[in-house]
């Protein structure tokens, strides 16, 4: 068996309620692996059956081959860090990440080589003689993770671990988190609701939903390619275009009609047959707007025509709602240049808005009458 985390079958329930079902998938060795998902999807089950806090229902773990279901946490090599951080407030920052290795009764030379390799890889060596009170939350974090990897885990577990923190601070806690994962090189598991970290951090993500394991891949797999419409409205924004499959307009490209919308041409790339039924989904991001209707598309572009319903003006982009029929499409306007004599879009402005059919992409689908 491939080294690394091996997931079969895990399932879980309380009382009635269905935390887990059939879960499996694989974390190579090395990984920086995150479980994503909102609350109550079971990602923190999941976290707690890996750490031998729970034990699962039905299916079993296995790590570089063997089966760890049964063994408690002690007996595995797998050590996690909380949310709260759970650091022992009267003891040092040093002693607090000592704390596992006294309990392990290693030697006081190891103790200090140990420690003091945490305390560089942590950037934290003139802050060892505080108390937690005297840090900051994003510091204790830090702390939380050396008393975590001291002994060397061959995996290491984070529970939503920047939770607690204030925007800036979560923003700097990753880069870390990326650079103490890149300077270890163990196994991550990273746990959380936040797909924006999910994404940043990741080499692949794992999305459940209701106990359920919806799609598992690298983070431009599972923005540019969902597998469903779960992941891709829950990873970032997009819209959705319901309609049935029109006639073919060349190649691989076909009309997709929709009710009280025009035409939206799209890329047939699930080969679809006229009649059947189009859930499409197309990012913000990738449709273009304009005062002006666009000179010079190329045929195969949508381009139509709406009014501003909304405008959010967010620093780096502004984000618009455009009603065009009952339809309201969100665009994202990125700021590549500011320029003081331009006169913003506003509300209730009539603008355009274009993308390419390559932009779109489809979803679940089933057979219908046009």
């Amino acid at each position: 068996m491939e080294k690394g985390l091996a997931i079969e079958n895990i399932s879980k329930k309380y009382g009635s309620s269905k935390a887990l079902s059939e879960v499996s998938f694989t974390i190579k060795s090395g990984e920086f692996f995150s479980i994503l998902g909102p609350s109550g999807c079971g990602k923190t089950t999941l976290l707690r059956i890996l750490a031998g806090f729970e034990l699962p229902d039905k299916g079993n773990i296995f790590l570089d081959g063997k089966n760890i279901t049964n063994l408690s946490p002690n007996k595995r090599p797998v050590n996690t860090v909380f949310q709260n951080y759970s650091l022992f407030p009267h003891l040092s920052i040093w002693e607090n990440i000592a704390f596992g290795l006294r309990v392990a009764k290693k030697s006081e030379k190891v103790i200090v080589d140990e420690v003091s390799r945490m305390l560089h890889l942590i950037q934290m060596k003139e802050h060892s003689h505080k108390k937690p009170d005297q840090i900051s939350g994003g510091q204790k974090q830090r702390v939380a993770i050396a008393r975590a990897l001291v002994n060397h885990p061959q995996v290491l577990l984070l529970d939503e671990p920047l939770a607690a923190l204030d925007l800036k601070l979560r923003q700097k806690m990753l880069l870390d988190l990326d650079r103490i994962h890149d300077e270890v090189g163990i196994t991550f598991v990273f746990v959380t609701h936040d797909q924006t970290e999910a994404m940043a951090v990741s080499d692949r993500i794992a999305v459940l939903h209701k106990g359920c394991l919806e799609q598992i891949g690298t983070p431009v797999e599972i923005y540019e390619t969902p597998k469903s419409s779960f992941v891709a409205d829950f990873i970032g924004n997009t819209n959705f275009f319901d309609g049935a499959m029109a006639e073919k307009v060349q190649n691989d490209y076909s009309l997709l009609k929709i009710e009280t919308f025009p035409d939206v041409m799209c890329y047939n790339d699930k080969r679809l047959s006229v009649g059947d039924l189009v859930h499409l989904s197309v990012r913000p991001e990738k449709i273009h707007i304009s005062r002006e209707r666009p000179v010079s598309l190329p045929p195969l572009f949508n381009c139509f025509e709406g009014t501003v319903e909304e405008v959010i003006y967010k620093g780096d982009h502004t984000h618009f709602e455009i009603l065009i029929g009952r339809h309201k499409i969100a665009v994202i306007q990125q700021h590549n240049r500011f320029l003081l004599d331009q006169t913003p879009i506003r509300w209730t402005e009539r603008v355009w808005i274009w993308w390419h059919p390559d932009d779109g992409f489809m979803l679940e689908r089933q057979k219908g009458p046009l």
